[in-house]
């Protein structure tokens, strides 16, 4: 069973007293990412601490299979918040859960208890893993169209609009749940913005990113509008990635860091950076899941098409942010592909068994991008050895289907689960007519 830290518990306890806590939301996520879970009342929760909550995970997709139904969730104290949004009196609050079975084990299907073993694979080569995400997302007037709230441009400051006032209010209610912000904008395409969070560890972060897109769309539901992370929502524009600043650290020592080289880059980031290039390919499945995500990994709109690094070029798959002399502890790697509609705790977990995979076997660190790979011919990038990102979701899952780093990244349940679920995805949208040809093809055919 999962060990638990008992001051934290009774710190769980003394703010639901002190906060007028009467109903507690335990959540968790499927293997898609979807937010799941239940309430309990206050009057449960000190059992529910110690023992977790019974619930029938055989609705939950990916949980189980059909003759497997009783699992309990046990909360993560170190999780607890009161949800900002709910009355003060009678207040929510609530906590993350680690999904267990009836014989007290951690249910191998449970997203959260992939991302745990992947960092416990690093803890045994005695590193921690942080990330720092930049989430972007689009305002809409509802969710039955993509009628923009604004016509805002990247960095704008225009007075008077409400995604402005949206922003802040989101900004404000993170901080309010204990979620640090480090900054906030206006996107490049009309109604995106992007929220930014403080660095932290991967777990935490998986943890934060689940409530961050709840509290963006709560707020814009407040308002009357409508929030979404759908990856690709309007034609011409940017798409909404979902960048990911990583770093390893020894201790309090960031490993990534070395004064002596050209990049400030040690050689277990360059490896890291190595083992990411060259298994991009098959984690971007879980990276990108959903057919949309497609339609944003597409050349002219600062999205990576191709795996090359360098410090500049913003449609590079990696990129490594100029050093500033003093900041030796932000050393550290963005990795582009990412969208905000991933499961964080899949996502997390494939990239970092990937940046693993090439410090274990020391692969060898390819030379920077001088060039935009896509003002190559497809002959000079087949001699530089530059290799497309799958170009839809069903070359993705062939790929992935192959990948026995990412089987063994999420474990034989959680890799089988996902990968039929996606193929049912890739169908159910193939078999569709799509507007495109009724309107190309119907009236002259």
């Amino acid at each position: 069973m999962l060990a638990r830290d008992y001051e934290a518990t009774e710190f769980v306890l003394r703010e639901a007293r002190e906060n007028d806590v009467k109903f507690i939301r335990l959540w968790f996520a499927d293997i898609l990412g979807n937010l799941k879970g239940f309430a309990i009342t206050v009057e449960e929760l000190e059992h529910s601490l110690t023992r977790g909550m019974g619930f029938d995970g055989s609705a939950i997709e990916g949980f189980v299979r059909s003759d497997e139904r009783d699992m309990y969730a046990l909360p993560d104290p170190n999780t607890f918040n009161v949800l900002p949004w709910r009355p003060r009196e009678n207040a929510v609050a609530r906590m993350f859960c680690d999904i267990i079975t009836p014989d007290d084990e951690p249910l191998e299907s449970d997203p959260r208890a992939v991302l745990r073993r992947n960092l416990a694979d690093a803890s045994k080569l005695g590193y921690t893993y942080y990330v720092g995400p930049e989430i972007e997302y689009f305002y809409f007037k509802d969710a039955k169209g993509t009628v923009t709230e604004d016509r805002g441009s990247y960095f704008g400051q225009g007075a008077g609009d409400d995604a402005t006032d949206l922003r802040r209010q989101t900004v404000l209610t993170l901080e309010d749940i204990g979620i640090p912000v480090e900054s906030s904008h206006q996107e490049g395409a009309p109604s995106q913005h992007e929220i930014d969070l403080r660095h932290s560890d991967a777990l935490t972060m998986a943890d934060t990113i689940m409530t961050y897109r709840l509290v963006v769309k709560e707020v814009a539901r407040q308002s009357c509008y409508y929030a979404t992370f759908m990856p690709k929502p309007l034609d011409g524009v940017n798409g909404s990635g979902m960048h990911m600043h990583q770093s390893l650290f020894q201790g309090d020592r960031n490993a990534f860091y070395d004064d002596d080289d050209e990049y400030h880059l040690s050689e277990t980031a360059k490896f890291f950076i190595a083992g990411l290039m060259k298994h991009a390919r098959e984690i971007t499945a879980v990276t990108n899941q959903w057919v949309n995500s497609y339609k944003r990994l597409v050349p002219a709109f600062e999205a990576p098409t191709y795996v090359t690094w360098s410090t500049v070029n913003r449609a590079d798959l990696i990129r490594v942010p100029d050093f500033k002399p003093g900041r030796e502890d932000s050393r550290r790697i963005e990795y582009r592909a990412p969208d905000p509609a991933c499961n964080p705790y899949l996502a997390f977990s494939v990239m970092l068994a990937a940046g693993l995979k090439g410090i274990e076997n020391r692969y060898e660190f390819p030379q920077p991008a001088q060039m935009n790979a896509l003002r190559l011919t497809q002959a000079e990038r087949d001699e530089l050895g530059i290799e497309a990102l799958p170009a839809n979701l069903w070359e993705a899952i062939g790929i992935t289907e192959r990948s026995e780093l990412v089987r063994d990244a999420l474990g034989e349940a959680v890799f089988n689960s996902f990968i039929e679920n996606k193929k049912i995805e890739w169908e159910n949208y193939h078999s569709r007519v799509a507007d495109y040809e009724k309107e190309h093809y119907l009236p002259v055919l």
